[in-house]
């Protein structure tokens, strides 16, 4: 079904739906993010901390997939962000979308080479500011979310923030089905962005472990890590995780990690979760919505269900 999409920035990228596949670190893969953007959304490469290299590599293989615009995720925190953003450029990436920090340092040489810029905000402030330093759009994200999250739902986020902008807001947090989208149209949103749903679909490359603990979840199988430490992400509930949480309060009495150690456990965690599934030691990020996912599917087919879904219950609220 194809739709005449309100959101300009998804117009100029000649989306079909104005979905937004999250940029999930080490699960956001090329072929992923290319899959995504050939079925008509928007695919986003997570990068985390990878190193320059890593992404480009990346892209090549979304490349391989799709000749449809796509985008790279930076994790601002990064040590190797610089070296990211001279891959994003050198290779003419279309969309770069932005979290843990602040991107306008940036922004004046992705625009020069007219890249969209998007931001996950996490509240109406960083929203406002993120609109005076001239983003393109943000994603109004809620801490139903997988992965680094705030502290407001969704519900309570994107109408203040649709409320207090006026560049486009994308909708994230606890989408898995249209019932989700239509939703987030009706609170303001102008696009949503789905990270969870996309990691049980037929091209995602996480290890099956990952994927079946996404389709066996209940509704309460997630908890928050970091809640003491300051760096709050949401995960599966596992052993590690379980585990974790237990120990924050040892961990906030020793010093303030560096940036070496705090790479080494957040990208090991990750990594060993989504290639090796490895529930003693893997972070499995998913968000609560996880317990509505029940089976895995192609991107496309996913795509298609949740807009078709979505487009029944807005009765006209956006055009055919």
């Amino acid at each position: 079904m194809t739709v005449n999409i309100t959101n300009p920035i998804f117009e100029k990228l000649g989306m079909k739906y104005p979905i937004i596949q999250g940029g999930m670190a080490w699960a956001g893969t090329g072929r992923l993010a290319g899959a995504v953007s050939e079925a008509g959304g928007l695919g986003i490469i997570g990068t985390g901390y990878w190193k320059g290299e890593q992404v480009r590599e990346e892209i090549k293989r979304a490349r391989e997939v799709t000749d449809k615009p796509f985008g790279v995720n930076v994790m601002l925190m990064s040590r190797h962000i610089r070296e990211v953003f001279d891959v994003i450029l050198e290779e003419g990436v279309k969309v770069v979308a932005t979290g843990a920090g602040d991107p306008s340092p940036f922004l004046e040489e992705l625009h020069a080479a007219d890249i969209v810029v998007i931001p996950v905000v996490p509240s109406v402030a960083m929203a406002k500011m993120m609109e005076k330093k001239g983003v393109d759009a943000v994603v109004a994200e809620g801490m139903e979310s997988g992965g680094h999250i705030g502290s407001l739902t969704t519900m309570a986020l994107v109408p203040q923030v649709v409320d207090a902008v006026n560049i486009p807001v994308i909708a994230a947090g606890g989408m898995a089905d249209g019932r989700g989208v239509a939703a987030a149209y009706m609170l303001g949103a102008s696009g949503v962005q789905m990270g969870t749903r996309f990691l049980a679909t037929t091209e995602s490359e996480i290890h099956e472990n990952f994927k079946n603990a996404v389709l066996k979840a209940k509704d309460v199988d997630t908890l928050v890590t970091g809640e003491l430490i300051g760096n709050r992400a949401r995960v599966l509930k596992t052993k590690m995780s379980k585990a974790f949480v237990k120990k924050e309060r040892e961990l906030i009495m020793e010093p303030v990690m560096n940036a070496d150690d705090r790479e080494k456990l957040e990208n090991g965690s990750l990594r060993e979760a989504v290639l090796h599934g490895d529930k003693e030691n893997g972070a499995f990020m998913a968000g609560q919505i996880s317990g509505l996912v029940n089976e895995i599917k192609p991107v496309a087919e996913v795509l298609d269900d949740i807009w078709s879904q979505a487009y029944d219950l807005l009765a006209g609220g956006v055009n055919k």
